[in-house]
């Protein structure tokens, strides 16, 4: 299905995306991403190197009467999200993504793209092999791990890089440039609990949420999606007062970063209550539907019957969790004053897994507001430890303050405007950029995020819109011939 792609225009950069595509790269296993990177790099004499941490830096002189412009560092990472339906196979440290034309866009068969942010460095790739595109210096930086916790921006050294200006490849809406982006906390509770006798006379059933589109949890966060999590946990807490359930294990959400889409808890009940207990699945089922159906159409909530487990939670744990998650928040907590459309704060609870005598919930919270971003994580990490869960914040990151007066804002606007009859919309977004890293070791960069259209990332729904990646392409080749002079 790949081969497709490579018709689609312009072919400089689409053919390197299908590259992309064979090339296993989840997060934190990006060594044949890396080395691929280098051997090619190799292959058309561009000098490179491997930082200490795995990023891989591409250096391209000027074109002949570019030698007076600022250096340009185009910036991309190379890791993806590893995200697949449940009926899909596919190993995503093995298999190659299988993409395909659907329309106007293209996207995956059950699993994600992979254009966040592989078409990003696939247009980076396309301006070192370019042969006809006028351009200072460049030097393409391709971080690894940035979907997990940016750890190539955090770990790049300073006075590696020359270049005066950071263009970022990785935002997703094109015709808006982006100058400022929030900064995040990833909160992490746990719970730990015995395993207990399942009561006599009980029955097992398996209860699962699907349906749900998911998504990035900060581009598609004030979309009001379903949280698998929520759904699941508040009618596992009716459950157990009405109907005398018993949890043995929950498993919701795979990514902090991710809205989750799928939760399945392993509950017993006594037989009395089983019929009962159906009618209240569907019942709830048609509450929560109409609650969600336009964000979240295809929602459902199964029930089917499963062998019984060896043991279940004990209650009192099980009764605290479902009450902390019940009472932990999701979704957007305030909204930027004027741009009411883009979230300040806002914490999306990813993530929880019960294994081996302990459970797991994660959080990730972010904010463009530092002393909100702090506000929110001390009070969700009050709630789990007054539940008695011990909470650990890691992976914290910095916002990206934007810059009104960015010279190279000021370029593009103009350039975008003369090639496309407009001025480009400029924003903030409510994600992580690794702008925001990179910034705080460079701070004298100019810097600037720009890409083609994409939705649903993080999810398997994700897709790019064909006919951007030209205008981004075009955009993006106008821009390198009018940066700045020195």
């Amino acid at each position: 299905m790949n081969e497709e792609l490579l018709k689609l225009k312009p072919e400089i950069v689409w053919k390197n995306f299908v590259e992309l595509t064979k090339i296993p790269r989840p997060s934190k296993k990006e060594r044949a991403i890396i080395d691929f990177m280098k051997s090619w790099a190799n292959q058309r004499g561009l000098e490179n190197f491997e930082d200490e941490i795995g990023n891989v830096i591409v250096s391209k002189p000027a074109t002949k009467g570019m030698e007076n412009r600022k250096g340009v560092i185009l910036q991309g990472h190379l890791d993806m999200v590893p995200q697949k339906n449940n009926d899909t196979k596919h190993d995503f440290e093995k298999d190659p993504i299988t993409a395909y034309v659907d329309g106007d866009w293209v996207t995956a068969k059950g699993t994600t793209l992979g254009s966040d942010n592989g078409m990003g460095v696939a247009a980076a790739m396309a301006v070192l092999e370019s042969k006809d595109i006028e351009h200072g210096p460049i030097e393409v930086l391709m971080t690894i791990d940035e979907e997990t916790g940016m750890t190539g921006a955090f770990e790049l050294k300073p006075n590696v890089l020359k270049g005066d200006i950071l263009m970022n490849l990785d935002s997703e809406d094109e015709g808006e440039l982006y100058i400022g982006c929030a900064g995040g906390v990833d909160l992490t509770a746990t719970f730990k609990y015995k395993e207990t006798k399942v009561p006599k006379n009980s029955t097992a059933v398996k209860l699962t949420v699907t349906g749900l589109k998911g998504g990035h949890s900060g581009i598609d966060i004030p979309l009001q999606r379903g949280n698998a999590n929520k759904i699941i946990f508040r009618f596992l807490q009716k459950s157990a007062k009405h109907h005398k359930t018993k949890l043995a294990s929950i498993s919701g959400g795979d990514l902090r970063n991710a809205i989750p889409r799928e939760a399945v808890a392993i509950i017993t009940m006594p037989k009395s209550e089983l019929a009962e207990f159906k009618k209240c699945v569907k019942k709830y089922e048609e509450t929560i539907l109409s609650e969600i159906s336009i964000p979240d159409p295809g929602f459902k909530l199964l029930v089917e019957d499963t062998e019984m487990p060896k043991f279940i939670i004990e209650n009192k744990i099980a009764k605290k969790l479902y009450k902390t998650i019940n009472a932990v928040p999701h979704g957007p907590q305030r909204f930027i004053d004027g741009m009411n459309d883009i979230p300040e704060t806002s914490t999306n609870l990813g993530i929880v897994k019960s294994e081996k005598g302990k459970i797991m919930a994660a959080n990730l919270i972010r904010s463009s507001s530092d002393s909100a971003k702090e506000y929110l994580q001390d009070s969700i990490g009050s709630l789990f430890k007054l539940a008695g869960a011990k909470v650990k914040f890691s992976g914290e990151y910095p916002g990206w303050k934007p810059n009104f007066d960015s010279p190279i804002l000021a370029a593009m606007k103009e350039s975008y405007n003369k090639k496309f009859g407009k001025i480009p919309d400029v924003k903030i977004i409510h994600a992580g950029l690794e702008c925001g890293v990179l910034g705080a070791t460079y701070p004298n960069w100019d810097m600037i995020s720009f890409g083609p259209t994409i939705r649903f990332p993080h999810s398997p729904d994700e897709k790019i819109k064909i006919d951007t990646v030209q205008k981004f392409w075009d955009f993006l080749v106008d821009t390198l011939k009018n940066v700045p002079a020195k």
